[in-house]
């Protein structure tokens, strides 16, 4: 996939994708294919279980959970699909366009998913901290209202960002050293003044990412110390394994984001930040029903349920078709 070999008109962005590892692209896609697929799988199930299995649609951590693996289904194939046919074809030609839209939606999934965690961490705090006022504070309208908001923040952050976007030109080269349109390779490759969105990433994105980070380091803070002054054992390893799966998420999820966030276009690496794109956009997705339901038992039980309906709804059918006859 070199530069060379991509045919796109004047106007079209060129993704050269893992173009500094060609000699793998046929291995890369297969590979990259099966991830996708699982992560779809793995994600739209714990949709359906959330949505179909009466005891887990009335419970806020699995309304929650459910947003966050359709976040997931949306932030992975905002990218992924567009990564599958540059590695198949060797061609990342893009639209200005459609470069803009994969822009949007990947900022807008890839901060939802940064709200939902915190809001996930508010409620696995008042679980811990303050379990007798849990369903007060966490109620089902609350819910829908801390969903809702997430939904609007990310639509306005990335709809701020591709505004501004829309607005510079570029007169020079179109080639982008990545797999999607990431944007600060879009500002490295403005031929106008950046100034205003650097601005607007530094400010406004501080607070769409560090003070959701922020805020999700205080809840767990308060309930390491809620859970060293449980009295048994036996409550601080279940106060504990109420935490660890979100935990673990929320750690393979900031690790990677922030250290991209917050630094200047001028000391962009390709290298290194396809690599940490590719963590957070496709491997954290792909983890994540794998960590929320590796020991959930609740999730375990509703699969059970919906295998088990399948069943019976096997065998009516067939008997009912019997009797007809």
């Amino acid at each position: 996939m070199e530069p060379g070999n991509v045919t796109a008109a004047a106007t079209d962005f060129v993704l050269l994708g893992l173009a500094f590892q060609p000699e793998l692209r046929h291995f890369l896609f297969p590979l990259f294919l099966a991830v996708y697929l699982v992560t779809l799988l793995g994600n739209l199930l714990i949709v359906f279980l959330t949505r179909w299995d009466p005891a887990l649609c009335r419970t806020p951590m699995y309304f929650l959970l459910g947003h966050l693996s359709l976040a997931d289904v949306g932030f992975t194939t905002t990218a992924a699909p567009k990564l599958l046919g540059t590695l198949a074809s060797g061609s990342g030609a893009i639209s200005y366009g459609g470069c803009l839209a994969q822009m949007y939606f990947f900022i807008t999934f890839g901060v939802l998913e940064n709200f939902l965690l915190t809001v996930m961490a508010y409620d696995r705090y008042v679980a811990v901290c303050h379990p007798l006022r849990y369903a007060t504070l966490i109620s089902p309208g609350r819910c829908w209202g801390l969903v809702g908001t997430a939904w609007g923040l990310a639509h306005f952050h990335a709809s701020l960002h591709t505004i501004l976007m829309s607005r510079l030109p570029f007169c020079g080269s179109r080639h982008i050293h990545h797999f999607f349109c990431d944007l600060q390779q879009l500002l490295a490759l403005a031929c106008g003044d950046t100034s205003t969105n650097e601005i607007a990433v530094f400010a406004e994105g501080g607070l769409a990412v560090l003070v959701p980070f922020l805020f999700v380091a205080a809840s767990y803070g308060r309930i390491v110390v809620a859970i060293l002054r449980l009295p048994s054992a036996q409550g601080r390893r279940k106060a504990v394994s109420t935490c660890a799966a979100h935990l673990v998420a929320v750690a393979l999820f900031y690790g990677t984001v922030i250290g991209i966030f917050f630094r200047p276009s001028s000391s962009y690496n390709p290298q290194k930040d396809i690599v940490a794109s590719l963590l957070y956009s496709t491997i954290t997705p792909l983890l994540n029903p794998f960590i929320y339901t590796l020991r959930n038992k609740d999730l375990h039980a509703a699969w059970r349920r919906a295998l088990g309906q399948c069943r019976v709804s096997g065998e009516v059918l067939p008997m009912g078709r019997e009797t007809q006859g």
